[in-house]
């Protein structure tokens, strides 16, 4: 299999090369692996820095969304049907690891009587995280490899206890773009694969194929429904001790497109744990570090799969959470 060339089009990353050396050809084993997902490796800050939009580029992809983009995605809506794709924030939501959200209701003023409009108010107090519970958002400071983030950035050098004084999840902004969904279960026949399920690239280039051709398009937001949302408060157990999601090949090709995020209805996007024993959550790091993608969990995906739309504006603005590595987030398909 033929590799990239090291400043290719994706910031000079061997999208292609499972850990193989740049310029030789993958051996039979590493090509199984590769269509496996397994044996994938970092690849060294030579192979992927510069980033493609330069030295200094703190943005990746979501420099693919312009003016032109924006009206693209707007003239998608047709019928002014709004689908929400967001989780409702919940102490009873699914959380991962020792995550947690609570939320105390505080009476904040009550009507004194000396006064003619009787005026009263109620307000909360959350105790929890707010960047990585719920429908998140993924920034870049998020994941690292080795003590680099996106574009080789050192975050140790721009750390503080507040946060991150660059790259912080603040600087992300409206996110207006065309979305498209992926509907690998719905593709199957199937409500929600099974955990453990590594998508493969057959996988999504079929659900597309089923969908009328959906065509990849520079910029989009591209969702990928595997039905695992249907565990959420359900059996919030069985959703994070493992999940359906992309394998490594998969990222990899539609990175190749050139999205700015990809979404699914589970906890990491990507299958866990990874089928390689030796690899944990490495389409993180190819997306957000090596490529400057940025990940968007715990999505709700069924109404829009039911629907069949396929196609639509995709609309997130993260909470300007200031140095944060993610944000909760409300993210709407616009019909």
């Amino acid at each position: 299999m033929k590799t990239l060339s090291r400043r290719g089009l994706f910031g000079g990353a061997c999208l292609a090369c499972g850990g193989a050396h740049l310029g030789l050809t993958a051996t039979p084993v590493q090509a199984q692996q590769q269509q496996q997902g397994t044996g994938w490796n970092p690849p060294p800050s030579s192979q992927r820095c510069p980033s493609r939009f330069g030295p200094e580029d703190t943005r990746g992809h979501m420099n693919l969304i312009t003016d032109q983009t924006r009206q693209a995605a707007a003239r998608l809506i047709r019928t002014g049907g709004v689908v929400e794709l967001g989780r409702r924030l919940e102490p009873s939501m699914a959380f991962f690891g020792t995550r947690r959200f609570d939320v105390h209701l505080k009476r904040s003023s009550t009507p004194p009587s000396s006064t003619r409009n009787s005026f009263g108010g109620n307000e909360e107090v959350v105790v929890g995280e707010i960047g990585h519970v719920g429908t998140q958002f993924d920034a870049f400071p998020h994941i690292q490899i080795g003590d680099e983030i996106y574009n080789c950035n050192k975050p140790n050098s721009f750390a503080t206890r507040g946060g991150f004084t660059r790259m912080g999840v603040d600087g992300v902004g409206t996110v207006f773009t065309r979305g498209v969904l992926i509907d690998v279960a719905g593709a199957k026949g199937q409500q929600t694969l099974p955990i453990n399920y590594e998508i493969t690239v057959a996988d999504l280039e079929e659900a597309l194929r089923r969908q009328g051709g959906t065509e990849l398009r520079p910029g989009d937001a591209v969702l990928v429904n595997t039905g695992w949302g249907h565990h959420w408060a359900r059996d919030n157990a069985q959703y994070v001790r493992g999940c359906p999601g992309l394998g490594v090949a998969a990222a990899e090709w539609l990175i190749s497109r050139q999205p700015v995020l990809l979404g699914s209805d589970n906890w990491p996007v990507e299958v866990a744990p990874n089928p390689d024993p030796n690899l944990y959550l490495p389409v993180h790091q190819i997306a957000l570090v090596v490529n400057g993608v940025h990940l968007l969990e715990n999505m709700k995906l069924d109404e829009l799969a039911e629907r069949r739309a396929h196609e639509f504006a995709f609309m997130v603005q993260p909470l300007k959470i200031a140095g944060g590595t993610g944000s909760t987030v409300a993210p709407s398909a616009l019909l």
